[in-house]
């Protein structure tokens, strides 16, 4: 799938991610996606509340060999 942005939280731990990609969000018009690559073995469930509390749409989470990606399409 074709993203605008991209995040490499790479070796960020909670809250990191989450606020740099919420910082990332902002900056973003509605309808873009930002695609977000983490580590942090907490991540898929820190995304998927924070795209539920926030109103942007988790496309995807995906695993491989222990990097996590995200596709949030901003609200």
């Amino acid at each position: 799938m074709d993203f605008d942005a991209e995040l490499d939280a790479k070796g960020l731990a909670c809250p990191m991610p989450i606020l740099r990609a919420q910082r990332q969000l902002l900056r973003m018009v509605s309808g873009q996606v930002l695609r977000v690559i983490a580590t942090d073995k907490g991540a898929p469930n820190d995304f998927a509340a924070f795209c539920k509390n926030t109103g942007n749409e988790l496309l995807s989470s995906t695993e491989l060999n222990g990097e996590f990606q995200f596709l949030i399409q901003r609200r």
